[in-house]
């Protein structure tokens, strides 16, 4: 078992928040946006943060666009069916990512339509 330094880990605290902020905006969307601006003035320290802090982005911008095509396609129903997997995928990527954040891991990738991290 290797035990890490705590002086030499890098800080996750910044995607941890940006994940709670994530988490908060389902209730209250505006914590969302927060998040992001959150996330891109953060980045840059520390590559292990960094592939959080894009990731993070990346999910931002990737459920706006989802939740956009979602407002569009509600005339016609399926609209609904959109927003519903959009929350489930939103959830799944900030609950996973966050488990790796709390582990000390880097995102390396997604599985699953883009839902989890690894």
């Amino acid at each position: 078992m290797t035990v890490t330094d705590p002086q030499t880990a890098p800080d996750l605290t910044p995607a941890k928040i940006v994940y709670g902020l994530y988490a908060v905006g389902y209730a209250v969307a505006i914590t969302a946006l927060a998040g992001v601006i959150y996330a891109y003035f953060s980045r840059g320290r520390d590559e292990l943060l960094d592939s959080h802090l894009t990731f993070q982005i990346r999910t931002f911008w990737i459920s706006l666009a989802i939740g956009l095509l979602a407002l569009v396609t509600m005339i016609v129903g399926i609209g609904f069916l959109i927003w519903a997997f959009l929350a489930v995928w939103g959830l799944i990527r900030v609950i996973s990512g966050f488990l790796l954040a709390n582990d000390g891991k880097p995102i390396t990738g997604t599985k699953y339509l883009g839902m989890m991290a690894f």
